[in-house]
């Protein structure tokens, strides 16, 4: 008898230390599923390789990616043909964020011009200004944007989008895409344009100094053609995108006078209508913390301050953005 209890009281020994083991084993298992954080793909889509877009959007991919290790995000920025079809991929949930020109992103998200339909985006921050202007070879007699009148204009790269913002710019002073023979080409192509002749006048945009009006001035004498005071208030007071903008005086060269340009549609960072709240608002916090490291990837980066962030472009931001602007005591209602 005595036996068959040690016996049993063995078995009982056995079998509470396996349950114990595998109790403390499952919970261990648990507690490490608990703790795992499910990896999520984030696309930020740019422009072109080569032009400010890619390489802001770049900076912001990888500073996102370098302090949300938590999150279980892989951000990486994407090469794309700019705003027309960043849009279009936001809306069909092809990226999650992406840059467009502010501009742009105002028709289309009221469904004007080509666009046709209302495009449900929404902006998440706004970011450095695009400052354009007209330039012309000093011998062109070209003086003011009325004289645009039968010559060969460049508007931009074909397909950019430069229109949405150039034909407001144009109808302000009196004059229409027909008035003149409009030529697509790239800043740098532009410049070229200029230079043999085959172009009388050109836009070009984009941070200052802007590296295209930087190689036309110092490879011939051109001349700013001026806005005309009244079309831009009347630009101003129509278009929450337009904003005036000072170039310095020899900011290039051969320009001895401050230049009354205008920003033309800032470039800000945008998302779909329905991104996930919560995503949105860590991107959001997570890319405005650390702001300073984008600075030291380009100095677009600058824009990304208190005052500028939250400036009102047309778009509507998001309620994720809204929501960190709000904590940090930014937001303006």
């Amino acid at each position: 008898m005595r036996s068959i209890l040690c016996y049993l009281t063995i078995i009982c020994v056995l079998f509470t230390f396996g349950c114990d083991n595998t109790a403390k084993r499952d919970t261990a298992q648990g507690e490490k599923k608990d703790t795992s954080t499910k990896r999520q793909y984030i696309s930020v889509g740019t422009a072109p390789a080569g032009g400010a877009f890619f390489v802001v959007g770049s900076a912001i991919a990888e500073v996102v990616a370098g302090n949300a290790p938590s999150t279980g995000w892989e951000v990486t920025a994407e090469a794309t043909k700019g705003t027309q079809e960043n849009i279009r991929r936001i809306v069909n949930s092809e990226l999650e964020f992406a840059l467009a020109n502010a501009a742009i992103s105002y028709f289309a998200v009221r469904g004007e011009g080509d666009w046709g339909t209302e495009h449900a985006i929404r902006s998440v921050m706004t970011l450095a200004p695009n400052v354009g202007l007209f330039i012309t070879p000093q011998s062109s007699g070209i003086r003011k944007i009325q004289d645009f009148a039968g010559k060969r204009i460049v508007v931009g790269p074909a397909g950019a989008g430069f229109e949405y913002f150039l034909k407001p710019i144009l109808a302000a002073h009196g004059v229409v895409y027909e008035d003149f023979t409009p030529l697509n080409s790239t800043y740098i192509g532009s410049v070229d344009l200029l230079a043999d002749g085959s172009a009388a006048a050109a836009f070009i945009g984009g941070a200052v100094p802007t590296p295209a009006v930087t190689q036309a001035s110092t490879s011939q004498d051109i001349f700013f053609i001026p806005f005309d005071e009244t079309a831009k208030q009347a630009l101003f007071d129509g278009y929450p995108f337009f904003n005036p903008m000072t170039i310095p005086a020899d900011t290039y060269t051969g320009q001895t006078e401050a230049f009354a340009s205008m920003n033309v549609g800032a470039m800000h960072l945008i998302t779909a209508e329905n991104a996930d709240e919560n995503m949105v608002y860590e991107f959001t916090k997570t890319l405005y913390t650390n702001r300073a490291e984008v600075v030291e990837r380009h100095k677009a980066g600058n824009a990304i301050n208190p005052q500028n962030v939250v400036k009102d472009t047309g778009t509507p931001f998001h309620p994720g953005a809204i929501r960190f602007y709000r904590e940090i005591g930014i937001w303006k209602e």
